[in-house]
Parts: structure tokens; sequence; C-alpha cells
């Protein structure tokens, strides 16, 4: 009789199994075809988002204002929408957090997104929708899964459960919203069938101390079969390093022999991928970059073999977008069928959360246009120029990356900001802290500031006989130090993120006096 109920149960299983990738197979050849119809149309996919904004949000305060019920084109909505910073909306949203309906979009508001883009002072509060939590973020996450089964057709990711590491959220005094990170509100919101394959449980991955919880996602995880993560990599290497210290093993592919797959995005995978190798050294784990905020998600890594990040047309987002050479104009401000190959642009956006012609602060590349795919390069206000050298986000990371390979370093994380030296001259200070550190500083030093030199004409010119900027100058951290500065800040956790560049000393000398 025992073995009977034990057959009966592989049976089911087997039946289980059977049905559920049958579903799923279906699932994923549906949605690749409407990718596919927007990928060869997609011109008109984002005329027909532009044209369903406006209809949605006519009858709005901001649709009132500003003419929606008139405007049939592209250009009429260039001429009637003004593009606009947060601080420059920030009058709208404030109405929507008192409670007010149809300000920006169709009725009341519950959820605000906490921006953790930086660690300035002051947060941003965006507003989520049910349309943009449906259209664009649960939909990237279920469009996430279909690209790698398409691309990894023999994938077993069903067979176990997954961790998904974000941060916090709570309800404003008067219990009529929800404030919180991104990543709380979508956990808190997700359908029972997601809950059903993912780990923590809802009371722990909401939990607004860090470090208990970090205790408690490693007690949870090490108990079960993961196949695969999806987090933040600055973040989920924290989780992990937890992870292996519980269970004493030495890589955690012992732990968890299935998993195959991290689902990452909100910073530069590169300077971590090493770290994440050495934890699960057998080269089973597959990466899946998303690029997503808390104004939308974006875009995602639609190939096996590239980096490079496929525009995603029907999120219920109009993109604009605003060449770097001439961004002091808004007026430059360019729609999708006007961009070219290898140009860097700053986004703008209009959302089904109620954001119009929104700077959102990220540049871009466009690596293709045919279809739509972009590198992501940095941010408008992430760079230094302090001598004009001009130096971004992605020289830093590149030339770091380079660095480390050629002197066997592996670094945990970085700052750069200025050094006045004087009047007309100065340096770049690094704040670097490493997990290995370089034998030989000075040669790591060379390295990095020559390969600067070769990614930027600007940097090298400002470089020249050290006249106007001279040799970077590298300041090794102790373990923990941007943790610690972080924790200072009540910026744990989540997708809180330790800027790159800085064109000023604020951020390094926070991190300096904090150390004292």
């Amino acid at each position: 009789m025992f073995f009977c109920i034990l057959d009966s149960l592989k049976i089911s299983n087997l039946l289980d199994i059977t049905f559920k990738n049958t579903f799923l197979s279906w699932l994923i050849k549906k949605r690749l075809h409407k990718i596919e119809l927007f990928i060869k149309y997609p011109h008109q996919s984002q005329k027909n988002v532009l044209t369903k904004l406006l209809q949605n949000a006519k009858r709005t305060e901001f649709g009132k204002e500003h003419g929606f019920k008139d405007i049939r084109t592209y250009q009429q909505f260039r001429e009637q929408v003004p593009i606009r910073t947060y601080e420059e909306i920030f009058s709208y949203i404030e109405k929507v957090r008192t409670g007010r309906a149809d300000i920006l979009w169709p009725g009341k508001v519950n959820w605000f997104a906490k921006s953790s883009g930086t660690t300035n002072a002051q947060s941003k509060y965006i507003p989520i929708t049910k349309e943009s939590l449906i259209e664009s973020h649960y939909k990237a996450g279920k469009d996430m899964i279909c690209l790698y089964c398409h691309n990894f057709p023999e994938t077993k990711i069903f067979n176990g459960k997954g961790i998904m590491l974000g941060g916090s959220q709570k309800k404003n005094k008067e219990n009529t919203f929800i404030d919180g990170d991104l990543s709380a509100i979508l956990l808190d919101n997700f359908p029972f069938w997601v809950n059903m394959h993912r780990i923590p449980d809802k009371k722990t991955a909401l939990m607004s101390n860090w470090e208990k919880k970090i205790e408690l996602i490693a007690e949870q995880a090490s108990k079960n079969n993961i196949t695969n993560l999806t987090g933040v990599p600055s973040w989920m290497l924290i989780l992990l390093n937890k992870v292996k210290e519980k269970a004493s093993v030495s890589d955690l592919t012992e732990l968890w022999p299935n998993i195959e797959l991290f689902m990452h995005g909100g910073i530069n995978f590169s300077p971590y991928k090493e770290q994440f190798e050495n934890l699960f050294p057998s080269n089973k784990l597959n990466y899946l970059e998303g690029y997503n905020a808390s104004e939308g998600f974006f875009a995602i890594q639609d190939q096996k073999k590239s980096s490079e990040l496929l525009l995603m047309l029907d999120y219920g987002i109009f993109y604009e977008f605003i060449p770097m050479n001439k961004f002091n104009n808004f007026k430059n401000a360019i729609p999708i069928w006007e961009v070219e190959k290898n140009q860097e642009y700053a986004i703008i956006i209009s959302t089904n959360s109620g954001l119009y012609r929104y700077l959102i602060g990220d540049t871009i590349r466009f690596t293709s246009t045919s279809p739509y795919r972009i590198k992501i390069v940095g941010r408008t206000k992430s760079f230094v120029n302090c001598f004009g050298e001009e130096l971004v986000v992605e020289n830093a990371e590149e030339a770091l990356l380079f660095a480390c390979q050629k002197e066997n370093v592996i670094v945990k994380d970085f700052t750069v900001g200025p050094i006045y030296l004087s009047k007309n001259a100065g340096c770049h200070q690094w704040l670097i802290e490493f997990i290995k550190a370089p034998q030989n500083l000075f040669e790591f030093a060379r390295l990095l500031d020559k390969k600067l030199q070769n990614l930027n004409s600007d940097y090298k010119a400002k470089r020249s006989d050290s006249i106007m900027l001279k040799q970077l100058e590298i300041v090794i951290l102790p373990e923990n130090a941007f943790f610690n500065w972080l924790a200072k800040k009540n910026r744990l956790g989540g997708q809180y993120k330790v800027p790159r560049l800085s064109n000023n000393r604020t951020i390094v000398d926070e991190i300096l006096i904090s150390l004292n």
C-alpha cells in the first residue's frame, strides 16, 4: 500500500511537471511572438503607446492642463508638454501623495517607490500605479524568464526555488498609501504562484532590519533547492557570503547543485562578476541583466552571448532621447525613430504611472537600431569634470576592470571624487575597498590611469605633462567601509548603491570622516 501511494505521488508529480512545462512552453511562444512584433514594427509600437497614454490620462489634472485630448501627433505632444526633472514635476506628485485622485493618472495611487538611485539626502517618491506594476514591472519579470527559457530550452529552473532579495516598505501616517523600495512593493503584490516558487517568506522579505533579514534569509536559503537568484549584485554578494559561512562549504554549488541563473540589474555587473565566479566556480551559473528603475522597466538582455539590452517597447513607456552633445538644450529631444547607432543619449520617459517627458538621469548608447538594443553608459549627474576631463562612469568601470585583470586584483566597491591641489590643477581621488588588494599599488594606479587616458581623449589631454590633472590617488578603505557608511545614512539593503563618480568632494569626505 505504501509503495502504491509513492508510485501515485511520483506519477502525480510527473503529470504536474509535464503540464507545467507544456503550459509554460505555450506562454513563452505566445509572448515571443509579441516581442517579435514590436521588434518588427518598433516605431508604430511606440506611437501606439503614446496614443494610449494620452487617452488614459486626458481627464487627469495634468492631462487637462496640457491639452491631452487634442494631441494627435508626436510633434504636438512635444510642443505642449515640457521636459521635466523630478523637482519640476514634484508639485503634482505632492498632490497625489495627499490622496487626491486623477492628478497624473486616473484614480488614486496606492504605492510610491522611494528612489534609491543615489545616496543624496533628499529622496524621490515615484508613483506606482496598478498599470505600471502589471504592464511594466511584472511583465518584464515574466519576459526575463521567457527569454531565458528560449535561450536555454533545457532549463530546469522551475524544479526549485529562487531567492529574491528586496527592500522594505511602510504605510504613511494616515495609512492612505505605502512608501518603500520598488523591490518591496513588487514582493508584497506578487501573485500566489510566484510566492510558491521563491524565498524568503513575505514577512522576512519585507523586514526593515537589513542585518537581521540577511541572517533569516541565509537560514531559509540553506534549507532549499535554489535554482535562481534575483537582486542587485552588491547586496546579493553579502547574502551569498553569509550563506556560504553558515553552510561551511567551499563554494555554493556544493549547497545548491541545481543553481543555474542570476537575474540582476541596478548597477554594472562587471566589477562583481569575479566574486560570483568564486562563489559558483563550475561555470553552471548563467547571468541575465535587466534595466529597471523605480520609474519603470526598460530593457532586457535577450541574447545568449551578448550583454546588449533589448529596449522593450510595449511596457506602457514612451521613449525620447537627448543627444549628450546637445544636452544643454532640452529642445533637442528626439523620438526613437530618429536615434543613431553608437551615439550617447539621456533618456526621457512618459509612463503609465503618470510621468510625462520625465528626465530620469540615465545615459545610454544604442548598439543597434534594428532591433533597438542599448548599453547603459552612466548618469547625467554622475561624472567628474572639474578640470575639463569629462570622466564618465563607463570609462571608470572599464579602466578599473582592466587594471584588476592585469594585476590579479578584486575590487568590492569604489567611488571617485576630485582633489583640488591649486586654483587650476588637481587630481582624482579613488576610494577603493578591495577583496584582493594589489601587491604594487603604484603599478595598479599607473595601469588605471593609462587605461583612462586610452578610453577618454579629454582625460588624456588634461593629463598631458600633468599640468592640469595630476596622477590619480588611490585610498585603500578598510573592510566594510562602504557598508558602514551606508548604514550610518540608513541606506542598507534593497537597491541602494554607492555613487561611482562625483563632481564634488561631499561623498568622498563623508566616507573618509566615517573612518575616524
